[in-house]
């Protein structure tokens, strides 16, 4: 139940209805029209724009408007108890007790799907795809949890969801990776030292690999790369995959689908592609301007194959073959696109790292081009994390190379703490992850704070001797909230518009920082009662008050929801 929505609607008919109002007849009579929440300083439950809205289109004083709809809306709408103007039109609500009562007992009976706006599309999120060269390093570790999470979302909203990986095993780099594990093995069989070349992975994870292929290939002579190149880039790349899989798995993380580039090779699927949009006359051999900054050298006019991506939105059209004639990368990734078009998706959602913002409007325009502008690509890109310890910036030993691993984070912190942290900032600006604030237990560290808000809960059923689960109802004369219960009132009826919100804009952290307002509020009204007794929850091993209770019975369904969404646990005791 989103009662932004569910009040908005109601307040637009009763309006319509009138006979003052209905006359207008307007299309976008209410358009721009919303239900917010005041500030704080006001003492209402909501607050709507309305009469400033509509009053550009009847040409009159918006207080006036604000008037009279206010006499509708008391006469009308049962749940107002207070319908007061404010400022230079606006009208502010108090619900009635009846309302609120009924709106908790709604709440609680929904449980898990409180705040759900029931979508039924089909979404491919695709995120991760790192090179399938070694374990993941901090980079990923943020768009990892953010795909997952904004998969976790869009699902808890009835969305059907296909997490997917594209493997990104054909190329120089897996040659570069596959003469890595060669020269690692002779190195551990012959005692030779390992070239100093810089096309090589140094990382000490190539010499798990070579062992591991030493071990379950005792036999296999590399004296030749060429007659082992084949096996040797097979089980290395098993044995890499391996590691990243390991790694996502101990943050949480499992895809449904592993796309390999190989088999777009194998299979032809780019020249299938290719031929497919050649047909529909968005290919075709031309001539395309220097890169910037190459007007004088280095550059050779040549004609190529060219994408017409400026047809579908695209500053530049865009070479698919190379001087050499063979393909791009980006004529890969439009093939590669294009089965994900022939699954019938309704949307596509790339998670991108920081250095592929540049490549957004070629790979758009190639999914407008093979679904006919019928399937939208949404991109979002999550920027570099700095890790920090002691205010400073903190160097992690680097066992796995010239990077920081998922797994040297994960021995500093746990799972919980970088699922929850590394949504504390929005995708599109650099993250600060502080070892520091993230190992303590206080307010400075958001996940502990919310887990430990839950965890009180737990503690005072528990105290109480209620079941958590099991429905707590009052009398309307019992309904009177103090200021921390209409707070958190008012807050928890929040959540179901912060769902929407986060699902439109795809935008996951709006979650922890919701839930981290909600816990303060919580763990406010919990000191309270530690300094003055007619808030204090529990006295002499009896209930204070009732409400309090039923109220915290819907904090803890809106936590557990939150975070379930974020795949972080909410331990019962702490």
């Amino acid at each position: 139940m989103n009662l932004y929505k569910t009040y908005l609607s109601e307040i637009k008919n009763i309006v319509i209805k009138n006979d003052y109002f209905a006359k207008v007849g307007q299309k976008n009579f209410f358009k721009g029209v919303n239900i917010q929440n005041p500030p704080e300083k006001f003492d209402y439950d909501f607050s709507s724009n309305i009469a400033m809205v509509i009053s550009k289109t009847l040409n009159e004083n918006p207080k006036i408007i604000s008037q009279k709809i206010k006499l509708l809306l008391l006469k009308q709408q049962k749940d107002f108890k207070v319908v007061d103007v404010a400022g230079p039109g606006f009208l502010n609500f108090k619900l009635t007790q009846e309302a609120w009562l009924k709106i908790i007992k709604s709440t609680f009976k929904s449980k898990n799907i409180f705040g759900s706006n029931k979508g039924n599309k089909k979404f491919n999120v695709e995120f991760v795809s790192a090179n399938p060269t070694g374990p993941m390093h901090v980079g990923h570790c943020r768009g990892a949890i953010f795909g997952d999470v904004l998969s976790n979302l869009l699902k808890f909203c009835g969305n059907k969801i296909t997490k997917e990986f594209y493997v990104n095993d054909y190329g120089n780099q897996i040659n570069d990776f596959t003469h890595s594990v060669y020269f690692r093995l002779r190195e551990l069989k012959y005692s030779e030292p390992f070239p100093s070349q810089k096309n090589l992975y140094p990382g000490i994870y190539i010499i798990d690999i070579a062992k591991k292929i030493l071990k379950e290939n005792p036999k296999l002579k590399f004296d030749n790369f060429n007659k082992v190149k084949n096996k040797l880039t097979k089980d290395s790349l098993k044995l890499s995959m391996n590691l990243i899989k390991s790694d996502l798995k101990k943050l949480g993380i499992k895809h449904d689908l592993f796309f390999s580039e190989t088999k777009l090779i194998k299979e032809n699927l780019v020249d299938k592609t290719i031929n497919k949009l050649r047909k529909n006359k968005f290919i075709d051999y031309g001539y395309l301007e220097p890169p910037k900054g190459e007007e004088n050298f280095n550059w050779k006019k040549e004609k190529k194959l060219i994408f017409k991506s400026t047809l579908f939105g695209d500053d530049l059209d865009r070479a698919l073959q190379k001087s050499d004639g063979s393909w791009t990368y980006f004529a890969n990734d439009v093939a590669y696109h294009s089965t994900k078009v022939s699954k019938k998706y309704d949307y596509l959602i790339n998670v991108l790292g920081a250095d592929h913002t540049g490549y957004i409007k070629r790979i758009s325009a190639a999914v407008k081009a093979l679904s006919k502008n019928k399937i939208s690509l949404i991109c979002k890109v999550c920027q570099l994390v700095k890790l920090f310890k002691d205010g400073k910036p903190y160097k992690m030993s680097k066992r796995s190379g010239e990077f920081i691993s998922v797994n040297d984070i994960l021995k500093e912190v746990d799972k919980d703490s970088i699922r929850f942290m590394m949504l504390n900032r929005g995708n599109d600006v650099e993250l600060d992850f502080d070892f520091n604030k993230v190992l303590q237990k206080n307010k400075d560290n958001p996940v502990f704070y919310v887990q430990y808000c839950y965890a009180r809960i737990n503690s005072l059923f528990k105290s109480a001797k209620f079941n958590l689960k099991k429905e707590i109802t009052i009398n309307t004369n019992d309904f009177k909230p103090n200021d921390f219960e209409i707070k958190l009132l008012r807050k928890i009826m929040e959540w179901p518009r912060i769902v929407d919100l986060s699902v439109q804009k795809y935008e996951p952290h709006r979650i922890p920082f919701y839930l981290y307002e909600l816990a303060t509020i919580f763990h406010s009204y919990w000191s309270k009662g530690n300094e003055d007794l007619k808030f204090k929850f529990i006295i002499n091993g009896k209930v204070n008050n009732l409400l309090s209770f039923m109220i915290f019975q819907l904090l803890s369904v809106v936590v557990e929801n939150g975070m379930n969404i974020l795949g972080v646990s909410l331990p019962k005791k702490m």
